[in-house]
C-alpha cells in the first residue's frame, strides 16, 4: 500500500510544469536552489516549495555541502516510474 502512496505523490509531483522543468535542469547536473532559482521568472520561496513538493516524492535527493545544499535528480524513482508505466502497454 506504501508504494501505491508513493507513485501517487510521483504522479501529483509531476503534473505540474515547473516541476517538470526543474527535473529536466537536474538531467544536466547537480545544482543548488538559488541556480535552480535563477532559471525561473518566480520567487525563491515558490521555488523552494516546488523543490519540497519533488524531495517528498522522492524525485530529487539533497545532499549538503558546506554552506549549500545540492539538489540530485532521483534516477531509481524515475526508473520505478518508467517500469510502471511499461506494465501498462502490456
Amino acid at each position: 500500500m506504501q508504494y501505491k502512496v508513493k507513485m501517487n505523490d510521483v504522479f501529483k509531483a509531476m503534473n505540474d510544469p515547473v516541476r517538470r522543468e526543474i527535473l529536466k535542469l537536474l538531467r544536466q547536473g547537480d545544482m543548488t536552489a538559488g541556480e535552480i532559482s535563477a532559471r525561473f521568472d518566480m520567487t525563491a520561496p515558490s521555488i523552494s516549495h516546488h523543490l519540497d513538493k519533488l524531495k517528498r516524492a522522492g524525485l530529487v535527493t539533497t545532499i549538503k555541502k558546506g554552506q549549500f545544499v545540492l539538489y540530485s535528480i532521483n534516477t531509481t524513482i524515475i526508473n520505478d516510474l518508467l517500469e510502471y508505466i511499461l506494465t501498462l502497454k502490456k
